[in-house]
């Protein structure tokens, strides 16, 4: 269920993102399609918390520092490694496409780390960015970690929505996902969430984090190249082994 005055906070954070440059309450409105007086006092409270500051007097509202700090002492309580960022770095120079490593957030994976590919066409992915668990190889190899009582209880909550005719929609399906995978040793997907695109992912060792790596790229190039991209992963995480257990 979508508490709707969360979710306006966080857009709005994101807004900020974009723009770049303080904004004042009538810009705000307009841009989000928010009511006057909804972003009268969302922004009002969210000001007298001193989440959001005046750099200049009648010249817009912009978030305050404080949000850094927040950031950063969240992100120094459970950070990645560095030889997580490294091994991602590695493995998307090895195959030429998008590299991200995700955790699960609810019914969905999100992508903690990033390194995009560098060809015009590719999978275009952010940190921050969510698929769902059920319609994705970087979800389904988070969810292997898991014990089937724990995975039970996260069906429950999966609306099992279908993106294209290749999207498991069933409990039983992805348990047969699940089976296939640990018989080829790697997740594998083709246009289940975006159309288009194919991907191959395994779990990330990395302490007690139940973390997965995929990489992903238009199906054209990686479809038929799932083998292997899944050998040069495999190679790597390998390599990265000792560096990611003593992080």
């Amino acid at each position: 269920m979508l508490v709707r005055q969360a979710a306006n906070v966080l857009e709005l954070m994101e807004y900020f993102a974009r723009r770049k440059r303080p904004a004042t309450l009538a810009e705000i409105s307009d841009d989000l399609g928010w009511p006057r007086s909804s972003t009268f006092n969302l922004v009002g409270t969210i000001a007298d918390k001193g989440w959001l500051y005046e750099p200049r007097a009648r010249n817009g509202y912009y978030p305050s520092p404080r949000w850094l700090m927040l950031a950063r002492a969240v992100a120094d309580a459970e950070p990645l490694p560095d030889a997580a960022h490294a091994l991602v770095t590695e493995i998307a120079d090895q195959t030429g496409e998008t590299t991200g490593v995700a955790a699960l957030a609810g019914t969905s994976a999100i992508f903690l780390d990033v390194v995009e590919s560098t060809h015009s066409v590719r999978y275009f992915a952010q940190i921050g960015d969510r698929v769902p668990v059920h319609a994705s190889s970087v979800g389904r190899a988070i969810l292997e970690q898991h014990s089937p009582e724990e995975r039970k209880a996260i069906y429950r909550k999966i609306k099992f929505e279908a993106f294209s005719h290749t999207t498991p929609t069933t409990a039983e399906a992805i348990e047969y996902e699940l089976r296939e995978a640990a018989e080829r040793g790697y997740q594998q997907s083709s246009s289940e969430y975006i159309a288009d695109l194919a991907g191959v992912a395994v779990p990330l060792p990395v302490q007690h984090r139940r973390l997965s790596l995929v990489v992903a790229g238009p199906t054209s190039r990686c479809l038929t190249r799932r083998p292997e991209t899944a050998a040069t992963i495999q190679k790597l995480i390998q390599r990265f082994a000792s560096e990611l257990a003593s992080s």
